[in-house]
């Protein structure tokens, strides 16, 4: 397979002077001349995370960075989001996105760069901070990728802009760094570029998918209203305990029953709360909802029925007056254009090896990149491995799950996650934006 690998990275040549003085190696010599800084600023994010919003040194760090490769950096977009661009004469404009920030999870990895950090959130609770979601890989590969593209503007031509973007966990950091003037104060991409990591790939590998790639996010709230009283005296009341128990079952039924099978759907109730004591019935009860979905048909008809459903059950129980059904907080699909995807998995394929690109089925999670493709950025989102190989292997022959995205024990394989995410993508980036190319050429 190392055969294979480096035979196929061979044909892609570093012929700028830097590449040159690397011996003119192939890409892996190149993404080895920059990993010993890559893998520095690795666990330096690692042991310094900072929560959403909040990701003051951690953009500071990265702005620094690619300041000095030479890119024209701006800070402070759309909070603490980090634009750097890097105009290599006539040629499309690509986006490449990387986050910022971690989560209030206690990590338990055992690992020497183990995160200790502790901060207060923004109720001011005293939580501890891990980045339980890959993005301090993300970070490090993006800049070891900004720094091999600002050497080797050879093989390149167009412009190169570079998005750290806060609050993804939050679902609000790209919305706020559209708000604040990204596609109107600096160059409007014609492609985006994003990778993701995932333990559902050994590290070293990488996955594509096309068209869906990630869901609708819907929160939903809803308060049930009933008549509260004695728990000894059901009859003098209207219990909204058992009209939100209703609520809860028949829910359950909207995707088994109205939605078509084949179509991804997921109605998930995560939290109800109600009452304060055994022997009284409250007057209201709260349920928290998230809604996964594709399509806006399927979307559409999933916060349909669960108004239907809540405002059904509680006539039903003669409620003194219908539940409030609110929508608080929504993230769009995340769509990659079919041609691009095609496009840009084969160059993977011919760079990297096949045995090293997989196609990966959508995901029921969401990402808050949508924004950027709804802002009319056609993107290339995939995946990158990140289990080490022979856990994946054991957890695959024993049928277990190793630790996923936002676990305290999630611990990329460090080495082979970092150089497969610098590789791939400084080969999407090349192939976008080769001589003569055309980085939107085929899309939709």
């Amino acid at each position: 397979m190392k055969i294979l690998w480096f035979a196929a990275a061979s044909l892609i040549l570093a012929t700028s002077g830097w590449a040159q003085s690397s011996g003119g190696a192939s890409l892996s010599a190149e993404v080895n001349s920059v990993y010993p800084q890559v893998q520095k600023l690795y666990i330096d994010l690692h042991e310094n995370p900072e929560l959403s919003l909040h990701e003051v040194n951690t953009a500071s760090k990265l702005a620094a960075r690619v300041r000095e490769l030479g890119y024209e950096v701006t800070e402070h977009v759309g909070g603490t989001g980090v634009v750097g661009v890097l105009r290599n004469g006539p040629g499309p404009t690509v986006m490449l996105r990387t986050e910022l920030d971690a989560l209030p999870v206690e990590e338990k990895t055992g690992l020497s760069y183990t995160s200790t950090v502790r901060t207060k959130d923004d109720a001011g609770h005293d939580v501890p901070v891990m980045h339980a979601c890959g993005h301090d890989i993300h970070m490090a590969a993006w800049a070891g990728t900004a720094t091999i593209m600002a050497h080797t503007k050879s093989e390149w031509h167009g412009t190169l802009v570079l998005i750290a973007q806060p609050a993804e966990e939050l679902g609000l950091g790209a919305k706020y760094m559209i708000a604040d003037g990204l596609f109107t104060r600096f160059p409007k991409p014609d492609v985006g570029v994003a990778l993701h990591t995932t333990n559902g790939l050994p590290a070293g590998k990488v996955g594509f998918t096309a068209e869906y790639a990630a869901s609708n996010s819907d929160t939903v709230n809803i308060t049930i209203y009933g008549k509260g009283g004695h728990g000894a005296s059901p009859e003098s009341t209207v219990d909204p305990i058992v009209i939100a128990a209703r609520v809860i079952l028949t829910l359950q039924t909207v995707v088994s029953r109205e939605i078509k099978p084949g179509d991804p759907a997921v109605i998930t109730v995560g939290y109800i709360q109600g009452g304060t004591k055994n022997n009284i019935i409250p007057d209201e009860v709260h349920l928290g909802l998230t809604v996964r979905s594709y399509t806006p048909e399927v979307r559409k008809h999933l916060l349909a029925a669960i108004e239907r459903v809540a405002k059904a059950e509680a006539q039903a129980a003669d409620a003194p007056k219908a539940p409030r059904v609110q929508v608080a907080e929504s993230t769009d699909a995340l769509y990659n254009d079919p041609k691009l995807a095609e496009r840009l998995s084969q160059a993977l394929i011919q760079a990297l090896g096949a045995g090293r690109v997989e196609k990966a089925p959508p995901i029921m999670a969401s990402e808050d990149y949508s924004y950027f493709v709804e802002a009319g950025v056609p993107s290339f989102y995939f995946w990158l491995g990140v289990a080490d190989p022979e856990k994946f292997r054991e957890a695959k022959s024993s049928g277990t799950h190793l630790p996923s995205n936002h676990s305290p024990f999630f611990a990329p394989d460090m080495e082979p996650s970092l150089k497969t995410a610098i590789e791939s993508e400084v080969v999407v980036l090349r192939n976008l934006m080769a001589s003569g190319n055309n980085a939107g050429a085929g899309l939709h």
